[in-house]
This record gives structure tokens, sequence and C-alpha cells, in this order.
């Protein structure tokens, strides 16, 4: 294929040669480049060096999916044979746009957003793709707040579970993710009923006991990708990633069940535990305040309608 033949054409036919009569794009912020149909990368751009630190010597002629780039999703799943925006827009013809981490030369990962269009000859065959790509500031400041927010401590000293301030970032990182990729999650607000008569009836190191009894058991039941905080006193949050709402009410009442049957020994008794929890799943126009507040409120409803119950809403 002739790679100064490259085409994009609109839908009213109007075409322009890529390479030619645009030479604007050898000079973008953004990193450009293109493939053929069997994903052969043919042209890369300044800001295609600047970003990923291949010059385009490295690349030309070589194939994408050919461990280079190694876009892998935010699990760390390589996206080149199976997932790849590139990959489907030279299959149907679709415009895409997705976040990813590409490779750097150095070997570190680098957040980008991606921008995929299909490039057309005068007959309006697809021939190849281009794409347009760009670091992804949002994530990159996110990235280095959570770094901040990890050297200031971000664990409770008690339970060990995550603070208020670096579980809020967690929240407001799945709240990203969300809105750029469409993966949902669910919280789970927890209060440990009666906490106040146990502090006034035992005292508060037996109440320290009380808090650490339910961490434990709520840390040795839910997911790797799952996350606790305590958000205050009694008050704890579970974030529960990729669930649905059935999911959420499932896993919300597997804990609260856990937690029944668990005790604290005391000398001569054995000291009960319950907890009410509010359930929710993320929705568009969430922030982490919104979510944290309608849990929480759903939480009282399963306080006031007789405690040790679970809330959806």
């Amino acid at each position: 294929m002739n790679e100064n033949k490259l085409f994009l054409v609109d839908e009213d036919n109007h075409k322009a040669d890529i390479l030619k009569d645009n030479p604007w794009i050898e000079n973008l912020f953004e990193g450009a480049y293109t493939v053929d149909v069997d994903r052969k990368i043919l042209y890369w751009n300044h800001g295609a060096e600047t970003i990923t630190g291949y010059k385009a010597e490295d690349i030309i002629r070589r194939s994408c999916f050919d461990n280079i780039l190694n876009h892998v999703d935010e699990d760390g799943v390589g996206l080149c044979f199976d997932g790849c925006p590139l990959k489907a827009t030279i299959e149907d013809g679709m415009e895409r746009e997705a976040a990813v981490y590409l490779q750097h030369k150095s070997g570190h990962r680098v957040p980008v957003k991606v921008r995929t269009m299909p490039l057309r000859d005068s007959e309006k065959n697809i021939i190849g793709a281009l794409e347009l790509f760009t670091e992804n500031k949002d994530e990159v400041s996110l990235r280095n707040s959570l770094e901040s927010y990890k050297k200031q401590s971000f664990e409770d000293p008690l339970t060990k579970a995550a603070n208020r301030r670096y579980f809020t970032a967690i929240i407001e990182s799945k709240i990203r993710e969300f809105k750029i990729m469409g993966t949902t999650f669910g919280i789970a607000f927890l209060d440990i009923d009666n906490f106040k008569l146990i502090n006034d009836t035992y005292g508060h190191e037996v109440g320290d006991k009380v808090i650490k009894v339910l961490a434990e058991t709520v840390q040795s039941t839910y997911r790797k990708n799952d996350s606790l905080g305590r958000w205050g006193g009694e008050e704890f949050i579970i974030l529960f990633s990729d669930v649905s709402a059935d999911g959420l009410m499932i896993a919300a009442e597997k804990i609260r069940k856990l937690v029944a049957a668990s005790s604290l020994r005391l000398s001569n008794q054995e000291l009960k535990i319950t907890i009410s929890i509010g359930a929710t799943i993320v929705v568009e126009s969430d922030d982490p305040e919104s979510i944290v507040t309608r849990a929480d409120q759903l939480m009282y409803t399963s306080k006031k309608s007789g405690k040790n119950k679970v809330t959806l809403g």
C-alpha cells in the first residue's frame, strides 16, 4: 500500500491526504499514527515521539501489536489482540474513544486518551486507521494525588483500613473510571448498631475491639479489587468494583450475616455485634460526596427499620 495515498473521507465525499494536504498533523501536540489493514504502522508524528519516547525510525513498518506500545486497560489486561479500539475501527469503520495505558520506550506506563478513526480510499473502502492519543493529565494528576495521600499515612491506625481522606480519593478514582470506561461500582455504608451503648457500658477500649472485629471480618470476605475505608468512629465504607445492583445486595448481605455471626469474647460473656448497611450503585451525576451521602441515608433507613439490615437504593 502506498503511504502517500491514505485518505480521510467525510460524509460529503471530501477527501484529504493526511500526509500531504494536512502538514499540521506532523506538529500536533497529540500523538498521531496510521496503520494499514494489517495494522502495520505507516506514519508516526512528533507528538507520538514525545509521548512514547519512540522515534519514527523505531516504529515505521512495524506492527502495532508487536509489543511496541502494548496497550493495556486499567486492570493491566492487554488490548492488542482482544479489545483493541484501532482493530475494531478497521473492522467496522466506527470512530472510538478510550482511556488506556501505553508502554513508554523506557518501560513505564503512560495513561492516555485515544481516539481512532478509519482511513479510506477514494472509493470509501477502509484501507487502514488513524489513532490520535494524548497523555491523560487527569489520570496523571489523580495518580500523583493518591501517592501524596499515601505519604501522609493513608491507613487508619486502629483497623488498617484506608482512612477517610485516602478512601475519598479511591472513590474519586472509581468515579473517573466509571465516566471514562463505563465500569460500574457500588458502595456499602456500614454503621455498628448500638455502639454508643457498647462504649457507655464496657468502655472505649472494648469499643475499639468491637471496631477491630468488624474491620477484620469485612477484610476477610471482600475481593482483592474491593476496598474498605473507615469513614469515622464506628462508620465504614466498602467499595465493590465492577458489581451490579443484585451483586451489591448479595455482597452486603453476606457481610451483614458474617458480622452478626461474630462476637467479641469478654471475660464473662460474648458481646454480639450487628451492623446496619446502606448500599448504592454509582450513577452518572455522582461525585464522592453525593454517592456517600446517598449510602449514608440508606443506612439510616436500615437503622429506623429495626437495625441489622441492608437497604439498597
